[in-house]
């Protein structure tokens, strides 16, 4: 049997590996454009803010290790231009020599990832304006920053490799300035969690522009004029573009090749295209997602190993394993705090119609008497029939990324709050409590489910009517220190000898700092005749960096 895979990387690499251990005696070729077969991609923004200092860390194999090993025939700098299904050939050309060939094969493997995009504005191809997609751009980027001696910086587009590089950007000492032309950074995530994070990237001295776009570049004596739809003009020394990527469908469109409804190549659960004799895998191909039940795709480094593993067993064993898709979990560390997602964001489930819960929950990330401890804040998307788990945001420091493994786990499974209600953890103060993050976000969504807690969110709090009452919970102290425009204050322990400044017959909306004084007042409150009770989801904590991230805040925060 001859195998031919188009690109390496992730995918594709992973897909030739698997081939080998199968079948010793086939025939395999990887055709790759770039110089490098297999690299750490994700590892690229931290080369270039030399958190990574050895380069040659970032292969994971070369060319010549991967053949020596594998014993693949692996032509680097080599593109495939064409693919003819009906011949079973690909055209190939050599970048260096020139040299234009065909081959056969049996089974194709597409692997072309995708292409970042570069939006036709004016003054785009000046120098100093980069994308960050492989090594090459990652060696021009260095060596830029160094001989320019760069000093200003700005990162177009508020994705994750847009703030990894953002992150390590200022970490070289560059004054850096971010421009989301959406309302928040990590469009993956909803707004709650996006204003937590972008509230940690201004306490830092970093620039965010939401809500704007670039219109155009200028070169000038000083370096470069990045011209944006506000009007205003910022300066840099290096504009890093973090646009978006798409799949890189061109080689299987030019084939006749199913394209599906979301603009990646078709492939079915076995990952084979609309032609029985090619397979596809990673960023370009589309699949069904496994909770809305769209087309999507992901670029993500593990689905796409996964895949490949996959793939191969399908080639050679003949279509024996399905793959499920992806719930697009991922994670990114910016400027030091851990933000991840997985599963389908409230936002999408909306968009999809799916009917849903939301609960956020902020916990310590270990026991709070042992020294350290920071807080993280949850957030759960469920259904409220079943309760089954949809979506998770973690934002935190320690130990968020164990925590969004261990819900990402339970969607992966279709599982439910009840999991989370019963997960058993390794506890020991210094990495966690008695009852763990999880266990508090499944305590509170099994209280909502079973209507023990009804709750009201952070942008609800302008809908409080003037016969309603918005009641603080928290110590004096903290009331002074900042409360939310209107509300009244009697702390939680003095509460049930308070009671009757409260009224029956009024909608009464309860906040705390996070939500756990809020829920025990509720409890209060509930079982001494006040049936319309409500508890902020999120606490103050929450609702205060919602409302400081958003133009249309209008209740008052009072200091």
């Amino acid at each position: 049997m001859r195998y031919i895979i188009i690109g390496a990387v992730a995918g594709g690499a992973s897909t030739a590996a698997r081939l080998r251990r199968l079948d010793e005696h086939a025939e395999i070729i990887i055709f790759e454009k770039g110089e490098y077969i297999s690299y750490a991609n994700c590892g690229l923004p931290y080369y270039i803010g030399e958190v990574i200092t050895d380069r040659n860390k970032l292969f994971v194999q070369t060319a010549a290790s991967f053949n020596q090993r594998f014993n693949i025939d692996v032509r680097v700098l080599t593109e495939v231009t064409g693919i003819d299904p009906g011949k079973k050939t690909v055209t190939a050309e050599n970048q260096v020599t020139g040299d234009v060939y065909e081959e056969t094969y049996d089974k194709l493997v597409l692997s072309p990832g995708a292409g970042p995009i570069r939006p036709p504005l004016p003054g785009i191809g000046n120098d100093g304006i980069f994308t960050l997609r492989n090594v090459s751009d990652t060696d021009y980027i260095k060596k830029y920053i160094y001989h320019k001696q760069a000093k200003k910086a700005v990162v177009v587009g508020g994705g994750f490799i847009g703030l990894e590089m953002a992150e390590n950007l200022h970490g070289l000492g560059l004054d850096v300035t971010i421009i989301e032309m959406g309302n928040q950074v990590m469009a993956p995530l909803d707004f709650p969690l996006a204003a937590i994070v972008q509230q940690h990237i201004r306490s830092l001295g970093v620039h965010l522009y939401l809500n704007n776009a670039v219109t155009g570049f200028e070169q000038t004596d000083g370096g470069l004029a990045v011209n944006l739809k506000s009007g205003d003009v910022l300066d840099a020394d290096i504009v890093i573009l973090s646009i978006g990527v798409r799949p890189d469908t061109r080689l299987a469109a030019g084939a006749g090749l199913k394209i599906g409804e979301g603009r990646g190549i078709y492939v079915n659960e076995y990952l084979q295209t609309s032609n029985p004799d090619i397979y596809a895998v990673g960023d370009a191909i589309e699949f069904e997602n496994p909770i809305t039940g769209q087309a999507m795709v992901t670029y993500l480094a593990g689905p796409a190993n996964k895949q490949g593993r996959i793939c191969a067993n399908n080639i050679v064993m003949g279509n024996v394993q399905q793959y499920h898709g992806s719930i697009n979990t991922a994670i990114v560390q910016v400027f030091g705090m851990t933000v991840g997602t997985a599963g389908t964001a409230s936002k999408h489930l909306k968009a999809a119609g799916i009917k849903h819960t939301v609960s956020t929950t902020s916990s310590g990330s270990h026991a709070g008497y042992f020294p350290g401890a920071k807080q993280m804040t949850i957030q759960v998307a469920f259904s409220p029939d079943n309760g089954r788990l949809y979506n998770a945001q973690v934002a935190g420091f320690d130990g968020a990324d164990k925590r969004l493994d261990i819900l990402s786990s339970v969607i992966k499974r279709n599982g439910t709050i009840d999991e989370l209600v019963e997960f058993e953890h390794a506890y020991a103060p210094p990495y966690s409590s008695a009852k763990d993050p999880v266990n508090m976000a499944g305590f509170v969504a099994e209280n909502i489910l079973l209507g023990r807690l009804n709750i009201f969110y952070w942008d609800e709090t302008n809908k409080i009517g003037e016969d309603d009452l918005l009641l603080d919970v928290r110590s004096p102290e903290e009331y002074r220190a900042g409360y939310i425009g209107g509300a009244i204050n009697i702390p939680i322990d003095e509460l049930r000898g308070r009671m009757d400044e409260l009224s029956t017959q009024k909608n009464i909306y309860i906040y705390c700092e996070a939500g756990l004084r809020g829920y025990l007042a509720q409890r209060i409150l509930r079982q001494s005749g006040f049936n319309n009770v409500y508890n902020l989801s999120g606490g103050y904590r929450l609702w205060k960096n919602c409302t400081a991230e958003t133009e249309q805040n209008t209740i008052e925060v009072v200091c």
